[in-house]
């Protein structure tokens, strides 16, 4: 008999990696500097558990349907919420929008796209460049948390975020390429 999912412990750590989004963004939107810096010590600690979850189902051989699918919902949960309560709370300038609106497109149509391919029986594989841009992303967030506690990270929490984007667009944009030829064939 198979084992239940959401006992496999890498199962477990990516239901944790979801569950801590809600104690960091209401710490992060309290607006208080200590408040703060547990919002950043509990997502890097999330952050982290995404290397952490993938490491223990290749050491422990637990492998799973559901937490193939869950894994990358927790990155884009975590990433796209945070976006959502930074832009909240203004710790985004209006230039940091175009970065942070750009991850954000990516992050909902690449997942839209992999169903409709999911549909018709093809399967786009993550790119390795994929999987640095999710952890590009992990950290600018975390300096633009930081750059509130830190002064002076401004300049490096703009750099590493529009990093992240420029690599989000062009890995969405490799995706894209890799599918054309499945979304302009006539169906037979």
């Amino acid at each position: 008999m198979a084992k239940n999912p959401l006992l496999l412990v890498p199962n477990i750590i990516t239901i944790a990696r979801i569950l801590a989004i809600i104690p960091i963004v209401w710490l992060v939107m309290q607006g208080d500097i200590v408040l703060r810096l547990v919002a950043l010590i509990i997502y890097v600690i999330a952050a982290a558990s995404d290397w952490l979850d993938g490491y223990l189902a290749r050491a422990w051989n637990q492998y799973s349907p559901f937490g193939r699918m869950l894994d990358p919902i927790a990155d884009k949960l975590l990433v796209g919420i945070l976006i959502a309560a930074l832009a909240w709370d203004g710790s985004f300038s209006g230039w940091d929008m175009i970065p942070a609106c750009a991850i954000l497109f990516r992050e909902f149509f690449i997942p839209g796209l992999r169903e409709f391919l999911g549909n018709i029986k093809v399967v786009l594989p993550v790119s390795w460049l994929a999987k640095w841009k999710t952890t590009i992303q992990l950290v600018a967030l975390a300096v633009v948390l930081l750059e509130r506690i830190v002064p002076g990270l401004g300049l490096v929490s703009d750099i590493l975020l529009w990093l992240a984007a420029i690599l989000t667009v062009w890995t969405g944009f490799q995706y894209l390429r890799a599918s054309w030829p499945h979304l302009v064939e006539e169906q037979k």
